[in-house]
Formats: structure tokens, C-alpha cells, sequence
């Protein structure tokens, strides 16, 4: 029996472009209300210490940098991917879809 060694598939020499790269990519057209909110600041207050929500945004929309707690919220970088609706162990996120003709478009795969 032959023992003939498979050749190695042709791996392109192309960089791979950064995550900033990529998100340079991104256009966003600004819709004039958030699509993004908090449903009851008090639980960010008292009872969250963990702060999901700013840990799993690609973009850094939700910051915990207020001293009351309650995140701060960039809504004009939000990339619409919903990480932080299904992050909060509270459901205390309210997100929406932007208003039609606003919102993320990605230009990058």
C-alpha cells in the first residue's frame, strides 16, 4: 500500500484586518431617538454588580461610568448586534430596531 502524502491546501497570504479596522467599516445613519434604553434604573442602581451589558458591547455603547450606576449609553456607535439585551440577567434592556432608513450598514464581511 502507497503511503503518498496529501499536498497542503494553498493558504492565501492576505492579512486579516483588525477589529478597529473592521469597525471603521461600519456607516451608521443616526436615527434622532436611541433605539436603546433602560428599563428600570433602579436595578442598575441596587441590585446589578456585574454589569453585563458593558462587558459584551462590541462598540463600548454601554459604559458603567456614572456614579449612580446606571450605564451611560452612546446609541449613535450601537452596531445592532443585541448582545446586550440578551447579556442583562435582569432583562432591564430595552432595545428596538432604529427607525426605518436608520441604523448600521455593513459594508465589510
Amino acid at each position: 500500500m502507497s503511503t503518498k502524502t496529501k499536498p497542503m491546501p494553498h493558504v492565501p497570504d492576505v492579512e486579516n484586518a483588525s477589529m478597529e479596522d473592521r469597525l471603521y467599516t461600519v456607516t451608521y445613519r443616526e436615527a434622532e431617538e436611541s433605539h436603546l434604553g433602560i428599563e428600570d434604573t433602579d436595578v442598575c442602581s441596587t441590585t446589578c454588580t456585574t454589569y453585563e451589558c458593558t462587558s459584551v458591547c462590541p462598540a463600548s455603547v454601554w459604559k458603567n461610568d456614572r456614579e449612580d450606576g446606571v450605564p451611560s449609553i452612546a446609541f449613535e456607535n450601537c452596531l445592532e448586534c443585541g448582545s446586550c439585551r440578551f447579556a442583562c440577567p435582569y432583562d432591564n434592556v430595552e432595545w428596538e430596531y432604529p427607525e426605518t432608513g436608520a441604523g448600521v450598514s455593513f459594508r465589510y464581511g
